[in-house]
């Protein structure tokens, strides 16, 4: 009976323990209060442009926002504050794509598409590490490196919001940091430095909605997770 016991005490841990199957939670993600956000069969929940029904399918348990029928697909079932984000991408040649959070409003500005109102982590076809490159929160904070994979491999990305500090990490390393207190100024960074965006991240609500970039070509999105960390 002992034996019996110790054997299924061992299997009840290697269950707990052992990874999710694709567009599931683990038992112990489960635990530790991880949100699903994409069943991979569905697209219940995700909304092109946070209005319309996306023009593209799920493919292959994957999400894919090119020709969406906007410039995004957004996950319009609540918002969020701050959070742990972990989701697997996979891009094509050329691709440009990226992961919006924090976007508020869903409206469009004037001559402008929602991604504008948000903190985008950017996806690209490139080897480099600047402003525009992988990795960057685009335009504003430049990574550390390019921890991209080649085409075709499955990409890991974990993006933290944290109160005043948005964290990127790539592939299991730490590659991004941006702390929106030391952004008091339109269209500057903290150094003086330009850049596009007519407002001060600091002011941004730092509560909005999680959403995948269309810009122009494949990427494919899975395994999108979320982890509320606060109250909610």
């Amino acid at each position: 009976m002992r034996l019996q016991l110790t054997i299924g005490l061992v299997l009840l841990a290697a269950a707990a323990s052992s990874p999710a199957a694709e567009n599931t939670l683990s038992e112990q993600e489960k635990t530790d209060g991880w949100r699903l956000l994409f069943d991979g069969k569905t697209l219940d929940g995700w909304k092109a442009d946070g209005t319309a029904p996306s023009k593209r399918p799920v493919e292959a348990g994957s999400i894919n926002p090119h020709l969406c029928g906007g410039s995004g697909m957004y996950y319009v079932r609540r918002t969020w504050g701050d959070f742990i984000l972990a989701l697997d991408f996979k891009i094509t040649k050329n691709c440009n794509s990226g992961v919006f959070v924090r976007t508020w409003p869903l409206d469009p500005g004037p001559y402008k598409d929602v991604g504008w109102n948000a903190l985008e982590v950017q996806i690209l076809d490139s080897p480099g590490a600047g402003y525009g490159d992988t990795g960057a929160i685009y335009d504003l904070v430049k990574p550390k490196r390019n921890a991209l994979k080649p085409l075709g491999q499955w990409n890991h990305l974990v993006v933290t919001c944290d109160k005043n500090l948005v964290l990127v990490e790539l592939n299991g390393e730490k590659i991004t940091r941006m702390d929106l207190d030391e952004w008091t100024q339109k269209n500057k960074r903290p150094d003086g430095s330009p850049h596009k965006f007519d407002r001060a991240w600091k002011d941004h609500p730092r509560q909005g909605y999680i959403g995948l970039q269309d810009h122009g070509a494949d990427c494919w999105f899975k395994n999108i997770k979320l982890k509320p960390l606060g109250t909610l």
